[in-house]
């Protein structure tokens, strides 16, 4: 299959142009839409806008990507990349499974853009179907951990281990006086986790320990301790002694529990720990090479207050109704900033959701019968092995069986299941590992007995024969029935369950609705043919930890992704690990500290960032071990140039980065920036660039031309991958050739052919692969060309809204010649005064006119921050307007005295279905007025599930597990 399909060769024409559809403004349009800002061409808007010496001089071009091509020939060629990976069977395990995704759940979630196209819930009354969800998620994590409080995602096991790392800290250092330090993780933990707590340890200071748990001395110092359960190599081992003399140490404990064993064994809240973290991917996730995966992180209620994350909560609407929306919002790291501990942008929602769906699928009943069927085929594997001489190095287990071998015996083995084409895993010279999952058959035991013994199974000897109670388990079994709420015992055929399915995504505004405007969200198309590779088989199916050598496909496609954005940054190498793009910033700026301490700078912690910057800025600066210090923002929305001086004076020697996004969060690109960049640089600093707003960039402007030193990349904003409800992402960062030497390492497989001395920020090598054909589909679908017409069409696209409103609402921020970036902040703070009106009404109020709001009160209190993409038709930019418009004219009726300030359509905001056509109406508006106010068409009309929520309400009486089934009725 041909790379990079020329379809401009010899004159003949491409097959289809999906440049002109993933484009929304058509040739006519946008020569309209140039009219209305004043510029006779896209070229003279550019030059208007961006300034001239940052401009990529020249023709922009990709080496791998230079034209666009067909839908057709890029599936093609996906479809070929994945079948040079070689899907063997895997029986590796270390927290990964093979599992069998049920296809109503694979069809109408996974490859849903009715579910995959949502934006984070943030306005709960167009997300009550996601957020229901996630609930489901939350109690089932409740249930099964035996904890009353359970977060609705983080990104991987070993991520979500190392925030208990740093939440164990905080929770003793309140508790206890002195300073502890250590942190006691047992030698029988999966490795990756491992490895990703290391890294987050060493960024802070902690000191890590790795050690047999049965010798752990529990000093003075010690604040934490990590167990796995079961281990990374199978043992179910009773740790409640342990656990025991920690706590009359004041230690707290985490348990990493493999999800699927928690049907049967007994929970970690009864085996005494304070904390219980994993992965949820073997819940009807596919493996898909390492992610995106989600993991669960559940802890006593004593420390929901401190639980990183995202929450799920009920509360209540304005009638009074069961709501739910993100509990304790207060924590947000864009409120927190430089005091956040964690990022609140580390979710994945969309694997939380089908994880949690998966519960529901198969019910309580179901899942113990899946858990029994794992143990008992690996109890009848033992059993067959035990009859050919073999004694497992445990004698307690679930899924995984070790042997200890003699090196000979080892070999021979390799040999056996390399003729086979099975993958096992050896430990050292003399250990052998295999671990058992849902997919396993009758057939595979027969197979891996043979390939362990050399000698063929006799069938008609072996049988089955399981009987829990009486195993080796019996003492660690659970008394309790766990899954039990209604939720997971009610949907038991395919008809109920696709109809809760729907029900609940009628309840939430995605992209299939009309736009959605945040700023910098960037929620552009994603095209349905950049997501079909995704459920490809030789992406899907494959173990993160296979040799790379059956991962041909996948390398072939992370080189050329890589080399893409290499050429689109201008930066020399690229770390595709980070599974976020706060994981990205993370790992920019542990590149930058590595790269000071290298040189000696021990000094160098403190990291500058604006006022302005995104929430995730200042805590993954804390996370990196690095000091906060805000730079002010001038009246026009810049970084204040004396302001960073005076700060970098005040900091001498002590400057390790400063963080700028670019274009700026204010919408404008800051014509200092080369002189920000080169200030930095005089003080020994150096730049990182976050990403958040590349897509103003591509084809346009070279981060790395222009100063900056690292930057992250959000896949999941400008390159396709979509939102998902607030994850997946991925956050690859792009470095200078000085900081190619501390990206990202991995402590299984090695991520590139140099030795790379730094530690894992994710727990997969190449982080949440299996989401990266989008992105690679993106740009072979696009080409040059057509990336470069994107950024110049979404530029075009917001400087065309802005032109529309700015006679309604004031445009807070422009560049030098009056235009914006990709995105512009109106200002609604006059109405506070004039009519009482906040900016979160006019928010709110969208929603009648069938809108997702864009971005509220951030960067600036009471704006709106507004980005439309160039995937927006001119149509729809107008249907947007015009409802902004047509809410400033109801905002006039209430100046004018003609509604009042304390009862009117913005106050009432949203107005549901049910409150429209109910008995009474004593409004002083018309129903009308409320349900189908100017311009909205009734046939398009999204109605939004619950009344206005009341977020204080569900804070002051927290509840983040599903009500019972009185309360739904």
């Amino acid at each position: 299959v041909a790379k990079g399909e020329n379809t401009q060769a010899g004159g003949i024409p491409p097959r289809d142009s999906f440049v002109e559809r993933h484009i929304g403004p058509s040739s006519s349009d946008v020569s309209e839409m140039l009219a209305v800002v004043g510029c006779d061409s896209l070229d003279t808007l550019i030059a208007k806008t961006v300034p001239a010496s940052i401009r990529i001089k020249g023709h922009f071009a990709l080496s791998d990507f230079p034209h666009e091509q067909s839908e057709v020939a890029v599936f093609a060629r996906a479809k070929h990349l994945s079948e040079m990976n070689e899907v063997r069977r895997s029986f590796l395990g270390m927290g990964y499974y093979g599992t069998i995704v049920p296809a109503v759940i694979q069809r109408n979630i996974l490859e849903n853009p009715g579910w995959y196209t949502q934006y984070t819930p943030y306005q709960p009354e167009i997300s009550q179907g996601r957020l229901e969800a996630l609930l489901n998620f939350q109690t089932m994590i409740s249930e099964l951990t035996g904890f009353p409080v359970a977060n609705a995602s983080l990104l991987d096991e070993g991520t979500a281990a190392a925030e208990a790392m740093t939440m164990s800290l905080a929770v003793h250092q309140k508790a206890q006086s002195g300073s502890t330090n250590k942190f006691l993780v047992a030698e029988d933990c999966h490795p990756q986790t491992i490895a990703v707590v290391e890294t987050r340890a060493r960024a802070l200071g902690i000191s890590v320990s790795v050690e047999d748990p049965s010798a752990f001395q529990f000093t003075e110092d010690t604040f934490g301790v990590l167990l796995q359960y079961p281990s990374t190599l199978g043992e179910v081992r009773d740790d409640s002694a342990i656990i025991q003399k920690a706590k009359e140490h004041g230690v707290l404990v985490t348990v990493a529990a493999d999800i699927l064993s928690l049907v049967l064994l007994k929970s970690p809240a009864e085996l005494g720990a304070d904390i219980a973290v994993g992965s949820t991917q073997r819940f009807g996730v596919p493996l898909g090479f390492g992610g995106p995966h989600a993991a669960y992180f559940a802890t006593k209620d004593d420390y929901k207050r401190t639980i990183p994350g995202r929450l799920v909560g009920v509360s209540r609407d304005a009638t009074g109704k069961n709501a739910l929306r993100l509990a304790l919002q207060t924590r947000e790291q864009h409120i927190r900033r430089e005091r956040a501990t964690s990022n609140i942008c580390t979710a994945q929602v969309l694997l939380a959701i089908m994880a949690g769906m998966y519960a529901v699928y198969h019910g309580r009943s179901g899942l113990r019968r899946i858990a029994e069927r794992v143990f008992g085929f690996t109890c009848f594997l033992e059993k067959i092995l035990s009859e050919r001489g073999l004694s497992p190095a445990y004698s307690s287990y679930f899924d995984t069986l070790t042997y200890k071998l003699s090196p000979k015996e080892i070999a021979a083995v390799r040999s056996r299941a390399e003729n086979h084409h099975v993958n096992l895993r050896f430990v050292g010279e003399d250990r052998v590992s295999l671990s058992l999952d849902q997919t396993v058959e009758v057939d595979d035991v027969y197979l891996l007995a043979e390939i362990l013994s050399g000698k063929p199974c006799d069938v008609s000897s072996a049988t089955y024969d399981l009987k829990v109670e009486s195993s080796p388990l019996s003492a660690l079994l659970r008394k309790d029935q766990p899954l039990s709420h209604p939720i997971f015992n009610s949907y038991r055929s395919e008809s109920e369950f696709l109809r809760y399915l729907k029900r609940l995504e009628a309840k939430d505004l995605s992209l299939c609705h009309s736009m959605i405007p945040l700023g910098s969200c960037t929620m552009k198309l994603n095209a349905t043919s950049e997501m079909l590779p995704v459920s490809l088989p030789g992406f899907s199916l494959l173990h993160p930890f296979v040799p790379v050598d059956q991962a041909k496909g996948y390398l072939v496609l992370f080189a050329e992704l890589e080399k893409a954005l290499q050429e689109i940054t201008g930066f020399d190498a690229v770390s595709l690990q980070p599974n976020a793009g706060s994981q990205g910033e993370y790992a920019g700026l542990l590149a930058i500290k590595r790269y000071h301490e290298s040189k000696g700078d021990l000094a160098r912690d403190v990291c500058l960032i604006p006022k302005s910057a995104h929430g995730t800025n200042p805590a993954s600066a804390i996370m990196a071990g690095m000091k906060v210090v805000v730079v002010e923002c001038d009246t026009n929305g810049n970084i204040d140039v004396s302001d960073l001086e005076k700060k970098a004076a005040q900091h001498e020697g002590k400057i390790a980065a400063l963080m700028v996004t670019y274009p700026s969060t204010h919408g404008v690109f800051e014509e200092a920036i080369e002189s920000i960049c080169e200030k930095i640089h005089n003080v020994g600093g150096l730049v990182y660039l976050d990403g958040a707003n590349l897509n103003a960039l591509v084809g346009l402007s070279r981060p790395a031309d222009f100063g900056a030193d690292v930057c992250h990349i959000n896949l999941h904003k400008t390159f396709c991958i979509p939102h998902g409800g607030g994850g997946p992402g991925m956050g690859p960062i792009a470095v200078r050739s000085l900081l190619a030497g501390f990206l990202p390492g991995h402590a299984v497989v090695p991520v590139t052919a140099d030795k790379l001395t730094e530690g894992a920020v994710s727990a997969a090598p190449w982080g949440s692969s299996s989401i990266l054909p989008i992105s690679w589909s993106y740009m072979a679908l696009m080409g040059a060309e057509g990336l470069k017409r994107a950024s110049e069409v979404a530029i075009l696209n917001a400087n065309y809204i802005a032109k529309r409103l700015e006679p309604y609402f004031p445009v807070l921020y422009r560049g030098r010649n009056g235009y914006v970036a990709h995105e512009c902040i109106l200002d609604f703070r006059a109405f506070k005064k004039s009519a009482d009106i906040e900016v979160a009404d006019v928010a709110k109020r969208l929603m009648d006119y069938s809108f997702h709001a864009p971005t509220m009160s951030w960067p600036v209190p009471g704006t709106l921050m507004i980005e439309p993409t160039e995937s927006e038709s001119k149509t729809e930019l107008d249907r947007f307007c015009d409802a902004l418009i047509a809410i400033r004219n109801e905002i006039a009726q209430i100046e004018s005295g003609a509604v009042p300030k304390d009862s009117n359509p913005l106050k009432h905001a949203p107005h549901t279905v049910e409150v429209v056509s109910g008995s009474e109406w004593n409004r002083p508006y018309s129903r009308e007025e409320a349900a189908f106010p100017a311009g909205v068409d009734s046939a398009m009309k999204f109605w939004p599930a619950v009344s206005r929520i009341e977020d204080s309400f569900g804070d002051r009486n927290l509840v983040c597990t599903c009500p019972s089934i009185e309360e739904y009725q």
